[in-house]
C-alpha cells in the first residue's frame, strides 16, 4: 500500500511525496534531520505515478516536514495500512524526497490526478485537498475572476495576476480552509494559517497560467518598450521587472487609481440593483441600493442616500460616506452595463428605466456579470424559477403489441394529441400564436411573468402547423416523457401528461410506484417480512405489464427469498413456464438450498459442473420450475439454453453484466430477447460507472434509456465529469419505477428487522478444491477403516481438519503460500459481501479458527479491497490486542477486523460492527453465538447481520443440517466441540465426508 501526499510552500510550490507500509529508504550514514524511514525514493514515486499529467516536468528536492512522531518514528498516515504506535506523539523534523511543481505545472499535475488511482494506491487527505483548491482555482480562471495588481520593491516594479472573489468565493475559501488537513502545515513547526496558503495556492496558479496563455496572445515586444508596455509585459513574463523612475512614476499613481475601481474593497457597503417588472405601463425599473456585504438583508435605498451626509444609519448600525460609495460603485458599474451612465448625468441618480427587450437583457446577461463584479443583484422571485414554455401531452387510447402476449409492455402503442402549457395553463394554438405575435421576450400569462425563446416559440409553431400535434407512441416513450427524459419533437420540456382512466392509472402507478399489497403465498415456508411483502408485490405489478424489474435492497435484507415467494405467487392460480437463475458460481449453492428451504413445492435444477446435461437439456427442463447456472455457462451454453422458453430470466448479483461489450452480458442478452419477464437482483446497481446502471437496464427494459451512445451524452458525462445536478436527478427519476432499494438505515426498515439477523451462505467449490477434498477422501477412508481406538479417533479428526482446510482455501491445505486469487469459492463469495458492505460505510468481524487462514485473508483482502485490516490471534500481546480494538472501535477506524476463534471468541466489545462473518464452523453453537455477541451486545445501536458460511454438498453441510435438525440437543450433541463425530461408524462418517455431486461441480 502506498499513500500519496502533497503540500504547498509558497517559496517551493507543489510537493509530492508518498510513504509505503514498509521501510524504503536506503538505510546509510544518520542525517539531520533523519530520513523518513517509510517515504519512497524519488524514483519509485515517479514510476508511481508517470501516467499522471505534467510528471515530465517535476523536479527531485529534498523537503523537511515537521510530522507526529513516537518513538522515533513518524507516525503513519491515516490511509497507511500498518500497525500503530501508541508510544507519546511529539512533532519532530523529517527529511523527505519529493518531487516539486512550479505553480503552472502544480496546477495541471492536480487537475490529471485520478479520484481513484490503481489498487494499491491510496490518495492521501492532503492531496485530496489541493486536488480540490485546483478545481477552485480553475473555476476562477474559468469566470475570468482575477485582475492585475501591481508590487513595487527596491526601486522595481512588476505586476502579477491576483484573484479577484466574490463574498461567496471568499465563504469557499475560508470552508476549504477549515478543512486543510494538518499535514498540509508541516513545513515549519508552528505551521502557515490555513488560510495563507490557501489564497497563495490560487493567486499563484491563477497568475501562471493566466501568463502562459499570453505569452501565446501577446505581440511580440519591442527592444525599447515604453512604460506602458513594460508594465504589460511584466504581466506576461515572470523574469520582467522595470525600474522605477521620474518618468514611471506618474503612470503607476494613474494604474493604481484604475486597478482599484475595479477590485474589490473592504468597505462594509456595496452598490445593488433591484429589477422591478411594470405594473400598468411598458417600463422596467433598474432601482439603486446599497447593501451591507455582512448582511444581505440590509438595504438602504439610493433616495435615502441622497438625504444623507457623511453618515447614514440603518438599523442601528452608523456607515460612513455613503454618497462617495454610491458613486464610485455606479462609475465602475458603468464599465459592465453602459446604460447606467445616462442615469450618472442626474445630480442624484436613484433608478434606471427600461424596456421590455432590455429587461430581459438584464435579466439574461447584465445580472450574472454585475454578480460576478462584487455587486449585489435582486431579482424578481419568479425568474429564480423561470416558467417557461412546456406541452402536455394527452393520451387518448392503450393497445397491446402485436406479439399476442396479452401484456402492456414497453411497446403498448398510445394515440395521444399535444396542448401548449405556459405557467401551469393550457393554452389553445390560438392563444400561443397571440402571445408569439407579440415579438417580445417576456410576456404576463393570467398573472405570471414568462421566459418566451424565439426559437422555441418559432419550432412549436411550425411542429403544430404540420402535425397538429396528434400521433402515435410507445409506453416506453411516454413514461420517458412523463419522468422528463426527452423533450417532445417540439423542443419544449413535457410538463404534464393527462390520460383516460386506464392509461393514466398505469403511468401514475409507475411513476408513483403505488403497488397493492398481496397476500404471501400459502406454501412458502416461513415467514416475510413486512418490506419483503412489499417487494413481492413490487415486483409483481411490474411483471403484470411486462416491465422489468431490479431488485437492489440491501444486503441481508432477502432479495433471493422475495424472488422465491414469486415464484411461488404467480403459481397460485396459473400454469407457467420455467425460471433461469443466472448467478455466479459462488452463489448458485446458496440458491438450490434457498429454495429446498422456503419453496420446497418448486424444482429445481442445477446447470454446472463437468456432467451437467446439455444433449438433454431442453427435456429436463421441463420436469422444474427453477434452472440455476452461472454467467459463465450462460455464455458457453447459450445454444443449448437458448433452445428453451423461459418465463423469467433473473440476474442475480447483476452487476456481473455491468460492461455491455462483454461476450458474457451480449449472451445473456440475447437469452433474454425470448422472455417477457426479467429480474435483476444487485445491491450495488452502480459500483463505478453509470454506463454499468444502462447496462443492466438495457437488459431489464430495452431501449428505455436509449442507446448507449445516446446514454453516455445525456447522463454519464454531465453527471461523472460535470457533476450535473439535475441530469442526476432526471435519471434518478428515470429508474425509480424500475429500481427498488431499502437501505438497512432506513428507520421503517429498522422496525422491520429484528436486532440480530442469522443467514446461512452457501458456497461451492472450485474444480482444485473439488480434486483435494476427493483425494483427502478416498485416502482417509480407506486409513479410518483398518483403525481402532484413539488411532481412529485421531484419523477421524485429521479427516476433519484436512477437509476443513480444502473447503478454505487449497493454499491453506498444501501450507505453500500459494497464490489466493479465484482458487476458493469462500473467499470469492466473502469477497464479493464484504465489496457490498463497505460500500455500505459498514464494518465486519470476520472469524476464523485457523491462524493461518487468518493471515491469508489478512493480506489478501487488504490488497484487493484497497482497505486496511486488523488480525488478532493467539499470539497478539495484550498491548497490542488493546491497541486494534480501541483503532477498530473509532469512527474511522479500520472496517475489517480478522479475528482468530479462540483469541476473539469473548471478552471484547467491538459493537462497531454490524457484520458478523463466521468464515469456517467451529459447530458449536455457543462457542458460534459468544463469537457473534463480540458485535452484538450493549452499546450496539446498528442491527448485526450474521453470515455464517457453508460449502455446499461437503461435510460443512451435513453437519450444519444435522445441528439445525437438532437445536434443542445441541448442547448436548455438539457441545464439546468436533469429538462427537469420532464416535460415528465407518459407514456414517463415508456418508459424513463424501461429497454430493448432484449439486457440487467445480468452477
Amino acid at each position: 500500500m502506498i499513500v500519496l501526499h502533497g503540500i504547498w510552500d509558497k517559496g517551493i510550490g507543489l510537493c509530492i511525496w508518498a510513504e509505503s507500509d514498509t521501510t524504503s529508504m536506503p538505510q546509510g550514514r544518520p542525517k539531520n534531520p533523519p530520513l523518513h524511514p517509510y517515504a519512497l525514493t524519488v524514483y519509485l514515486l515517479l514510476k508511481e505515478i508517470e501516467h499522471f499529467g505534467a510528471v515530465e516536468f517535476a523536479e527531485s528536492e529534498n523537503i523537511t516536514l515537521f510530522l507526529p512522531s513516537a518513538s522515533r518514528n513518524p507516525l503513519p498516515s491515516p490511509g497507511l495500512i500498518t500497525k500503530k504506535s501508541r508510544a507519546r506523539v511529539e512533532i519532530t523534523p523529517w527529511q523527505i524526497p519529493a518531487i516539486t511543481f512550479n505553480p503552472y505545472y502544480a496546477l495541471d499535475f492536480l487537475l490529471s490526478v485520478p479520484s481513484t488511482p490503481r489498487r494499491g494506491v491510496y490518495l492521501g487527505h492532503s492531496m485530496r485537498f489541493w486536488m480540490e483548491a485546483a478545481k477552485f482555482s480553475l473555476e476562477l480562471i474559468t469566470r475570468k475572476c482575477f485582475s492585475p495588481e501591481m508590487r513595487e520593491e527596491n526601486k522595481k516594479f512588476s505586476a502579477f495576476w491576483n484573484i479577484c472573489i466574490t463574498d461567496e468565493d471568499d465563504e469557499r475559501i475560508r470552508v476549504l480552509s477549515r478543512a486543510m488537513p494538518p499535514v498540509c502545515r508541516a513545513f515549519t513547526q508552528s505551521g502557515t494559517p490555513p488560510k495563507v496558503l490557501v489564497t497563495d495556492f490560487l493567486n499563484q496558479t491563477v497568475d501562471a497560467f493566466v501568463r502562459k496563455v499570453s505569452q501565446t496572445l501577446v505581440l511580440p515586444f519591442s527592444d525599447t518598450p515604453l512604460i506602458p508596455e513594460q508594465w504589460l509585459r511584466s504581466l506576461v513574463y515572470d523574469d520582467f521587472e522595470g525600474s522605477v523612475t521620474k518618468e514611471v512614476k506618474p503612470f503607476l499613481r494613474e494604474m493604481s487609481t484604475w486597478l482599484n475601481q475595479i477590485t474589490p474593497d473592504s468597505t462594509p457597503l456595496r452598490l445593488c440593483f433591484r429589477l422591478d417588472p411594470p405594473e400598468d405601463s411598458q417600463k422596467w425599473r433598474i432601482s439603486y441600493y446599497l447593501q451591507a456585504k455582512d448582511d444581505k438583508s440590509l438595504l438602504i435605498p439610493a433616495e435615502d442616500v441622497w438625504k444623507a451626509h457623511s453618515l447614514i444609519t440603518v438599523v442601528e448600525r452608523t456607515f460612513e460616506n455613503p454618497q462617495e460609495r454610491l458613486l464610485t460603485d455606479l462609475g465602475r458599474a458603468s464599465h459592465v452595463y453602459s446604460l447606467i451612465e445616462e442615469s450618472l448625468k442626474t445630480a442624484h441618480p436613484v433608478s434606471l428605466t427600461v424596456n421590455t427587450d432590455r429587461a430581459y437583457t438584464f435579466l439574461r446577461e447584465v445580472a450574472p456579470l454585475l454578480e460576478q463584479s462584487g455587486f449585489g443583484v435582486l431579482l424578481p422571485p419568479w425568474w429564480q424559477k423561470p416558467v417557461r414554455p412546456g406541452v402536455k401531452l394527452q393520451v387518448k387510447s392503450l393497445s397491446t403489441p402485436a406479439t399476442g402476449s396479452g401484456l402492456f409492455g414497453m411497446n403498448s402503442i398510445l394515440d395521444y394529441d399535444w396542448r401548449i402549457a405556459l405557467g401551469g395553463e393550457t393554452l389553445s394554438l390560438e392563444e400561443f400564436k397571440e402571445l408569439a405575435h407579440l415579438k417580445v421576450p417576456l410576456v404576463k400569462v393570467r398573472g405570471n411573468w414568462v421566459e418566451l425563446n424565439p426559437s422555441e416559440i418559432e419550432k412549436a409553431l411550425a411542429f403544430f402547423e404540420k402535425y397538429r400535434g396528434s400521433g402515435k407512441m410507445t409506453l416506453q416513450e411516454a413514461l420517458r416523457l412523463g419522468l422528463g427524459q426527452e423533450q417532445s419533437e417540439v423542443g419544449l420540456p413535457v410538463v404534464d401528461i393527462e390520460g383516460e382512466r386506464r392509461v393514466r392509472e398505469i403511468l401514475d402507478n409507475l411513476i408513483n410506484s403505488t403497488v397493492q399489497i398481496l397476500e404471501p403465498p400459502p406454501n412458502f415456508v416461513g415467514t416475510l417480512r413486512p418490506y419483503q411483502v412489499k417487494g413481492v408485490s413490487w415486483l409483481h405489478f411490474l411483471h403484470q405489464y411486462g416491465l422489468g424489474a431490479c431488485l437492489a435492497d440491501d444486503m441481508g435484507l432477502g432479495k433471493t427469498i422475495q424472488v422465491i415467494a414469486l415464484l411461488l405467487h404467480e403459481r397460485i392460480t396459473q400454469t407457467v413456464g420455467p425460471t433461469l437463475v443466472v448467478c455466479p458460481m459462488s452463489v448458485a449453492g446458496n440458491w438450490y438450498k434457498e429454495i429446498e428451504r422456503f419453496a420446497p413445492s418448486l424444482n429445481v435444477m442445477v446447470h454446472h459442473g463437468a456432467d451437467r446435461s446439455t444433449d438433454s437439456f431442453e427435456k429436463d427442463v421441463e420436469n422444474h420450475d427453477v434452472i440455476i447456472t452461472t454467467y459463465a455457462l450462460a455464455y458457453r451454453d447459450e445454444p443449448v439454453i437458448s433452445t428453451v422458453e423461459w418465463e423469467r430470466i433473473i440476474l442475480d448479483e447483476a452487476q456481473n453484466i455491468k460492461n455491455p461489450a462483454a461476450k458474457q452480458t451480449q449472451a445473456i442478452k440475447r437469452l433474454s430477447q425470448k422472455t417477457t419477464h426479467k429480474v435483476a437482483l444487485t445491491g450495488t446497481p452502480v459500483e463505478n460507472r453509470l454506463s454499468e446502471l444502462w447496462s443492466i437496464m438495457d437488459f431489464l427494459n430495452k431501449g428505455y434509456l436509449g442507446s448507449q451512445k445516446g446514454f453516455r451524452t445525456k447522463f454519464s458525462l454531465p453527471i461523472e465529469r460535470y457533476h450535473n445536478t439535475d441530469r442526476a436527478e432526471t435519471l434518478k427519476l428515470l429508474v425509480k419505477p424500475f429500481v427498488l432499494r431499502r437501505l438497512k438505515t432506513d428507520k421503517t426498515i429498522i422496525r422491520d428487522l429484528p436486532e440480530k439477523v442469522e443467514m446461512t451462505v452457501f458456497c461451492n467449490l472450485t474444480k482444485e478444491q473439488v480434486t483435494l477434498y476427493e483425494a483427502v477422501v478416498q485416502e482417509m477412508l480407506d486409513k479410518i477403516e483398518d483403525s481402532e481406538g484413539m488411532q481412529r479417533k485421531g484419523l477421524v479428526l485429521s479427516t476433519l481438519m484436512k477437509l476443513k482446510q480444502v473447503c478454505n482455501h487449497p493454499a491453506q491445505f498444501l501450507h505453500d503460500r500459494s497464490e489466493i486469487g479465484n482458487r476458493s469459492g469462500k473467499v470469492m463469495r466473502l469477497k464479493e459481501m464484504l465489496e457490498e458492505a463497505l460500500a455500505e460505510g459498514d464494518k465486519a468481524l470476520i472469524f476464523t479458527q485457523f491462524r493461518e487462514m487468518g493471515g491469508m485473508l489478512d493480506t489478501y483482502l487488504q490488497e484487493e479491497l484497497g482497505c486496511e485490516t486488523l488480525f488478532l490471534h493467539g499470539g497478539t500481546t495484550k498491548k497490542k490486542r488493546d491497541f486494534m480494538i480501541d483503532r477498530f472501535q473509532s469512527e474511522r477506524g479500520p472496517p475489517l477486523f480478522i479475528l482468530s476463534l479462540k483469541a476473539g471468541g469473548f471478552g471484547l466489545n467491538l459493537t462497531e460492527a454490524n457484520h458478523v462473518f463466521h468464515f469456517d464452523r467451529w459447530w458449536n453453537p455457543a462457542v458460534e453465538n459468544q463469537a457473534t455477541d463480540r458485535a452484538f451486545r450493549i452499546g450496539q445501536k446498528k442491527n448485526v447481520l450474521v453470515h455464517k458460511f457453508v460449502v455446499i454438498g461437503t461435510l460443512e453441510e451435513r453437519i450444519d443440517q444435522l445441528i439445525e435438525q437438532k437445536k434443542e440437543l445441541a448442547d448436548r450433541i455438539v457441545g464439546t466441540g468436533e469429538d462427537w463425530i469420532t464416535e460415528m461408524s465407518t459407514e456414517e462418517l463415508k456418508e459424513l465426508f463424501t461429497m454430493r455431486k448432484d449439486i457440487v461441480g467445480g468452477v
